[in-house]
This record gives structure tokens, sequence and C-alpha cells, in this order.
């Protein structure tokens, strides 16, 4: 293949099994990205200069197209309740044709660090058909110095062609998109989707098979720090808040989404943030509203006005999971080094549709096992076809698609890390207030409500307040926080019907005590006993 760029000799393209008739630019800039993915018609610019891209078909992950290599190496170690296997043959003859494919294409690649801590990073090395992917992927992960390209060596090495279209019966595929993960030789491979994030969440999970290995925990979590030192994690589900409570103008942005927690401290995976981007405003999210207004940022199915070419992020036409990459130094106080200490503050968010749970409540590490485990959030009606009501989600350590051990290996370096620093656990509900989401008398907890409560609990002034027993939840909750209106401090009292509050709680315990059925057998019985019981409930 015809390869330029700065790249080491010794291991160009011909080392990862590509040859044909194609071409490989190497770890080309954001102006030479620019210039050809316009040039390519892959993407368009913003009025103010962000490049705007569309996935066409897939607009999110496709997690049952998501396929671990099931050999002897992973037989013992996955998951596989919660993984699709793929036996060796099938993605042997998959990586041929995967091969022969990309050979007679123009490719970009980009060498990347995957961890800001030397000690624990991983080199990633990323081939892709599209040039606005490798600018996605050069935004996301961390870029080395110009002068160690020459002898950069990857460790895990990325495949994303769109255009590849997988055979079922051949390749032992569900449909025609692939994410298949040979972990036993650091390669993964992706056909048939041009959403940008299975890139990045194909770096996550291959870091959470390989990291617990090292003792090194990894986590889907944002993490700050305040002028004190003082780190603060917070764990949630896509929708719970966590880039937006995280970018805090008066502390330091660590990173927005994943993580790991070594014995030195907390250290940032990515090099950038992927923020949704619906309903996004200069009002309410300053500071992600601002990263979208730069050279360099990539925006991907957002709206752009035909005339004017400004962003109309109101729009779901493309997608509701509408968002925008860009590099971490995009925000104005963020930690570059993505380094910080020890955390001092766990903050688990939910956003609770059901509109039961109380908007903040303080954990015994017994609990925040539980809670993590556990990974609840809600759908509301409207946000997926078919979902009519509210319908609970639980999605274990708060991201089990990208977790290929069983939960209960995370959740064992989660509560020996939290009973070491003695760390303070919070449980906070980004939800609704006062009824179920769609109810008349429902309200989204407001975001200056939400912030504050975080605000109290980082900066201790909940440590020594006074707590009742959520009666349905068993957790502590404060009876008054200043300037926090005392009804959505509890629940009950925003609801019109008491009983019909009851009712939803009860329904709730349920749903949370059959989720976590599957995990009794792997918790300790202090965990057991932490969970929501319908005893506690009764009235």
């Amino acid at each position: 293949m015809q390869e330029t760029g700065t790249r080491n000799p010794n291991h160009g393209a011909e080392a990862s099994g590509l040859s044909g008739s194609g071409k490989v630019f190497w770890n080309l800039t954001e102006p030479a990205l620019y210039e050809r993915a316009i040039a390519r018609g892959e993407a368009r610019l913003s009025d103010s200069g962000a490049l705007s891209a569309e996935t066409g078909a897939h607009t999110g992950r496709s997690p049952a197209d998501r396929f671990i290599v099931r050999d002897e190496t992973t037989e013992e170690t996955v998951w596989w309740d919660n993984s699709n296997a793929m036996s060796r043959e099938n993605f042997e003859a998959l990586k041929a044709d995967f091969l022969a494919h990309a050979g007679g294409r123009t490719l970009f690649a980009q060498d990347l660090h995957a961890g800001a801590d030397p000690a624990q990073r991983l080199n990633v090395r990323v081939f892709t058909e599209h040039a606005w992917h490798s600018l996605f992927i050069r935004t996301l992960l961390r870029r080395p110095a110009g002068a160690d390209l020459p002898g950069f060596a990857p460790q895990l090495t990325i495949m994303c062609a769109p255009a590849f279209r997988a055979e079922p019966e051949k390749h032992g595929t569900r449909s025609s998109t692939v994410i298949a993960c040979d972990y036993a030789n650091g390669l993964i491979l992706i056909g048939g989707t041009a959403y940008a994030g299975e890139m990045k969440k194909s770096v996550f999970g291959y870091l959470n098979y390989v990291l617990p290995e090292r003792g090194v925990l990894p986590m889907h979590c944002a993490a700050n720090m305040g002028e004190q030192g003082d780190v603060a994690l917070f764990f949630g589900l896509s929708g719970t808040g966590k880039t937006t409570l995280s970018a805090d103008p008066a502390r330091a942005l660590i990173g927005d989404d994943e993580h790991g927690w070594s014995r030195e401290g907390v250290f940032n995976i990515e090099g950038g943030c992927y923020a949704k981007t619906i309903r996004l405003s200069a009002d309410s999210e300053p500071q992600i509203f601002a990263a979208t207004r730069h050279f360099g940022t990539v925006l991907e199915n957002v709206v752009l006005d035909g005339e004017s070419r400004v962003p109309d992020f109101d729009s779901a036409a493309l997608a509701e999971n509408a968002r925008a990459a860009y590099p971490l130094d995009f925000i104005a106080n963020a930690r570059t080094d993505g380094l910080g200490g020890i955390p001092r503050h766990i903050v688990m968010l939910t956003c609770d549709a059901f509109g039961v749970m109380p908007p903040i409540a303080r954990l015994t590490p017994a609990q925040a096992m539980y809670h993590f485990l556990s990974g609840y959030t809600a759908k509301v009606a409207g946000t997926e076809a078919g979902v009519k009501e509210p319908q609970a989600t639980f999605s274990a350590c708060f991201g089990a698609p990208f977790m290929p051990r069983h939960p209960s290996v995370y959740g064992n370096l989660l509560r020996d890390l939290v009973a070491e620093h003695g760390v303070e656990c919070w449980l906070v509900n980004t939800g609704w207030t006062g009824g179920k989401a769609g109810d008349a008398s429902a309200r989204r907890m407001p975001i200056e409500t939400t912030r504050r409560l975080v605000g109290a609990a980082l900066d201790g002034s909940l440590i020594d307040a006074e707590y009742r027993t959520d009666p349905h939840f068993g957790i502590a909750v404060p009876t008054a926080v200043e300037g926090v209106e005392p009804r959505l401090l509890d629940p009950a009292r925003a609801w019109a019907s008491r009983m019909d509050y009851a009712m939803t709680a009860r329904r709730l315990v349920t749903l949370f005590s059959d989720n976590f059925a599957r995990f009794e057998p792997a918790v300790d019985e202090d965990v057991r006993h932490a969970q929501p019981r319908m005893a506690i409930a009764a009235e």
C-alpha cells in the first residue's frame, strides 16, 4: 500500500495485515483531516468552524452486533451472559475479508494513547475509511508527542470500515453490521456502521478487560477536582447528567466519561469529551455549548441550518443521540494532564422517570456497591420506539455493555478502594419528582437544585446534616439543605396522592430486587442486606 505521513517505518500498514492497491495517510492533523473530509463529501462546516457529519442508519451503538472471540484466553474470564461469542474460525474468516476490503481503499491511520497515566496507558492504532472518523478518534484519545510517532508500536489495533458488510452465515454475525473483538491478539474490527462512538467504546471495552488484572478499576464515569485537590467521580448512564455536572466552573474537569483508578489515583483514559447535544443551550450548559463553537470540534448527527449552517440543537430530526466531540482543553478549567488523586467523593447518578427516588442520598459502602452493581436509570416515553411509559433500565457498573468481565470483578475493586480510602458515596436523582414522567403533576428535577445538592455534598456541608431513612430504599436522605425547596427532598410530599407514590415506589423496589437476584450469589451478606426490600416498603 502507498503510505505517507509520520509513522514507525518498521511497524506500518503491512504489520497490521494490510496490503493491496490502497493508500494510508498517517497521523494527519486537524486542518488536513478537515480538508479531506469536506472534499470527499463526508462532512460540512458549521457557522463557527466545527466539522459536522452524519452517520446514516446507525445513530447509536449496536450492542447486539458486538462480539468477543471465545477462545482459551477469554473462556473463563469473559462474562458470557452479557457478551455475544464469536468463534475463532468465524473471526479469522471475517478478518480475511475485512483486510481484503480495506486493502483496496484509502485509509486514515492515527497512533494514539488511551490512558493519561504513563504506567497504565495503552498504545492504540486506528485505521478508518472516513477522514472525519480519524479526526473524531484523534480528538477523543490522547496524542503522543510527534517525536514518539516514529517508534510507536500498537498494543491494540482498531479497523473501522462502514462500507464493509458482514455475512452472517460466513462470519457468524447477526446482521451485516459487526463489532468483533479479538482480545487475545489486540484487534477490533468495526464494519457496517458509521457511528463513531463504536470506536471510542471499543477502546474502553478492551481496557475494561485488561486493567482489572493489574488491580486497576476501569470506570464509566466523569471526574473533576476542587481547589484543594479533592477528586469527585460521577457515575451515570447516558442522559443522567454526568457530563453536565462534572463541567463545573468551580472545579477542574479531569474528564467526562472514562477513567481508571489505580493506587496512585484517578486518571482519564481519554483526551477529549463526547457530549450529548440535544436541547443544548448556552444558558443551561455554557461550557459545553462554547466547546461546540470551535474549529476542531466534531458534530455528529447535529442538524445545521441549510443557509446559515448554525447548529439546531433542539432538533432531533437526525438523532436524539446527537453529539459533539471536542478536545478536553476546549473546557476552560480542564486538567489537560488528565490526572487526579484518590477520590474523596463518588456520586452515582440516576434519572428516575418513576419520580419516587430522592434527589440526593448518602450511601453506606454496602449500599454503594449495591447501586453500583444495579446501575439504575429509566427510559421515558418517546426516547425509543415502543416506550410508552417509564421503563426501568439496569446496567451493571453503569456501563454493562462495555464490561466484558463479571460485574463482581469491578464491584469488588470499587468496594475495596472505597473502604481503604474512606470515600463518601452519594446517590443523586436527576429525573422526575411529583409523579411519573408524563404525568401532569410531574416535573424534571431542576438542574440548579441538583447542582446545589451536589455542591453541598462535595464541599462537606452534608456530612453533618440531619438525615431521615427513605422508607422504600433504606437510604439516608437529608431533611434540609440550604437553598433547596423542602418538598423536593421528600418525594412523597411532592406527589398529589401519597397512595400513588407508595404504589409506584413499591413497583420500582420490585424491579430492583428482580434485577439484583442474579448478583446475590456473588456478593457479601452486607451487600445483600443493602438492597431495598418490600418489608421496608410496607406501611
